[in-house]
């Protein structure tokens, strides 16, 4: 995060809100915060999957006449963690068709002059083989580091209170961990280490590798599609650097419409539930819910210029444009970390279209 520090207030945002995640007029500083662990991805592991079945989904082909249910699994996991590193961000990468997948095919159709069907097909593996061959699966060892923590109880998402009794709003044990780290889906890391002892350090698993969350170029342009459920990412001559799932207001509390821009980040935000100005919870006290990956704004703010309003990270990755939200942006916590590692001070933010999604 140094690289930052010139270019932004390393600030921790207190969340009000009408639209869910509204920070205040004033911000504090960061050594009046808890710090809380927020998920970070160092340069996967070298070594290939060794498993046999590790071996498979590095060597995925497209069969459309393949009627094996894990078949199809295996190549969706090849498809989602290379569109993951070629920042068309399908989400959580969960080895499952869906709309978050589709429209990160698509994007990447565009982009590369193919047909933008957002279907799996041969044509498409190839085209991302062809700019990375690197392996989807890779073998990593459970560290000390992983099981020791601190991690914090499962708290009901609407108890507020609850969760701002909590010293910081850290993740609930070490597979919820993993799989943000590793932009995955909790059920695919369970289900491709049947049997491992995750609390173990030591212990050998299999993930996916996802990549560090860095872009290219830095972002001068912000698109923020709100009927489709996406923020498109674009450098200072207008090439696009990134695509990203997001879930963006909804019918009933739409998001701004027009042009704004990006005014200050906060990586490790808190969160104020001030019953005075809300619709939803049933608080009738004010409350401050510390940072963390598990805050109700994840674990990055990019605050805008239009009041109230920002692009943040999510505790419910696998629920990124599925849901409606308050008004506000929300991607899963390793894209609000990428985005925000490479957004420039003023970087225009162009809201367009008008939400489908009803509260």
């Amino acid at each position: 995060m140094t690289g930052l520090v010139s270019r932004f207030a390393l600030v921790a945002v207190l969340a009000l809100s009408a639209c869910d995640d509204k920070p205040p007029a004033k911000s504090v500083p960061a050594s009046t915060v808890q710090k809380a662990p927020i998920p970070t991805v160092a340069a996967p592991p070298a070594s290939a999957a060794a498993s046999p079945m590790g071996q498979a989904i590095n060597a995925a082909v497209f069969d459309p006449a393949a009627t094996d249910p894990l078949a199809r699994r295996d190549v969706l996991i090849r498809t989602q963690t290379l569109l993951d590193r070629a920042h068309f961000s399908p989400g959580v990468i969960d080895g499952r068709d869906g709309g978050n997948l589709k429209l990160a095919i698509q994007a990447f159709q565009k982009a590369h002059d193919m047909t933008a069907d957002g279907a799996v097909s041969q044509a498409l593996l190839d085209a991302l083989v062809g700019a990375d061959s690197g392996p989807v699966l890779v073998d990593y060892t459970i560290t000390q580091a992983d099981v020791a923590g601190p991690f914090m109880p499962q708290i009901p998402k609407e108890d507020y209170e609850a969760m701002a009794r909590e010293p910081a709003m850290n993740y609930h044990d070490v597979v919820e961990m993993l799989a943000e780290r590793f932009h995955m889906d909790e059920g695919l890391l369970r289900e491709l280490n049947p049997g491992a002892n995750f609390n173990q350090a030591g212990v050998a698993i299999v993930v996916t590798a996802a990549g560090p969350d860095t872009l290219p170029a830095k972002v001068d342009r912000i698109e923020i599609d709100k009927a489709l459920g996406q923020v498109r990412a674009f450098d200072e001559t207008g090439a696009q650097v990134a695509v990203y799932p997001a879930t963006v207001g909804s019918t009933e509390r739409p998001a701004p419409s027009g042009e704004w821009a990006v005014r200050t980040l906060a990586p490790r935000p808190t969160y104020t539930y001030d019953p005075s100005r809300l619709t939803f919870g049933k608080p009738t006290a004010k409350l401050t819910i510390k940072a963390g990956p598990n805050n109700p704004v994840g674990s990055t703010w990019i605050d805008l210029t239009k009041d109230t309003y920002g692009i943040h990270g999510t505790p419910d990755p696998k629920l990124v444009n599925k849901r409606a939200s308050h008004g506000c942006v929300r991607l899963t916590n390793w894209d609000a970390a990428e985005l925000g590692s490479a957004v420039k001070k003023g970087a225009k933010v162009i809201f367009m279209g008008v939400e489908a999604r009803p509260a």
